[in-house]
């Protein structure tokens, strides 16, 4: 990828930020016979004092690429993609603080900041040389951030369904609100799974596709979702990160067209 002038960043407010302090990783319980199929590896890399974020690593080899998920995923949800990469690449995925495994405390930085300060940090910590950067909905802010502050740190970005107006937006493009794909095409609603459709998770991915018409990783459903010992699913998991994301898209006004 050729090296092109950065994009500049847009005066902010400031935005003060009121977050409740989770030190410590959340993990929904696990039963013990069952084990992640995606043949990856899990660390964990301190970013900030108090702070580790879940870093997967598919292996493979070639390039390093670093996968970011959407708004309220973790990097689980690559655990199926993201081996289809290794024959070309070596793959990593970074969960964002807040979600998931990864650690969560009180920032006084704007969440874009923070987030791209977490990435910069995991491609350090793991002396990465010039890694593309692959991010999907949300992760398309995290992947400008760090294209606007270090464009000699990586090699290039993809931006996949990413590229909304909290990515590019330079102050007189179109609101969320005014965003073609936004506007015309209807967020699905349906019930909540019943008793039935938790029973397990085989259920629960069975009720989710038969509602959505796909269907995305177990082990995603596992980082998203409480359950007891004996396998049964409780409840969504609420993420301390849910509000720093929604305060990204809110108020952010960042970038300039890409060259």
């Amino acid at each position: 990828m050729r090296k092109s002038e950065a994009m500049r960043l847009c005066t902010r407010a400031s935005f003060p930020m009121v977050f409740a302090a989770l030190l410590v990783p959340v993990y929904s319980q696990q039963p013990a016979s069952w084990r992640d199929p995606s043949p990856h590896t899990v660390r964990f890399v301190t970013v900030e004092e108090n702070v580790r974020l879940e870093v997967l690593d598919w292996g493979g080899s070639g390039r390093p690429v670093i996968l970011l998920g959407g708004g309220g995923n973790t990097v689980h949800v690559y655990d199926d993609f993201a081996p289809k990469l290794t024959a070309d690449f070596h793959v990593y995925g970074i969960t964002r603080r807040g979600v998931g495994a990864s650690g969560f405390a009180i920032s006084k930085d704007h969440p874009v900041d923070r987030f791209r300060d977490d990435i910069l940090a995991v491609v350090a910590a793991l002396d990465l040389t010039r890694p593309v950067l692959a991010g999907h909905s949300i992760a398309g802010a995290e992947l400008s951030a760090v294209a606007t502050l270090h464009p000699d740190r990586i090699a290039g970005l993809v931006y996949l369904d990413s590229g909304y107006p909290y990515a590019f937006d330079n102050g007189t493009g179109p609101t969320m609100n005014d965003f073609p794909p936004v506007r015309s095409i209807p967020f699905p609603t349906y019930p909540r799974p019943g008793d039935s459709d938790r029973v397990s998770f085989a259920a629960l991915q069975t009720w989710f596709a038969r509602n959505d018409g796909f269907r995305i990783p177990e082990g995603e459903r596992r980082q998203s979702w409480d359950s007891t010992l004996d396998g049964r699913v409780t409840r969504s998991r609420d993420f301390p990160g849910s509000q720093s994301l929604m305060t990204l898209m809110r108020d952010v006004k960042k970038f300039g067209d890409l060259p």
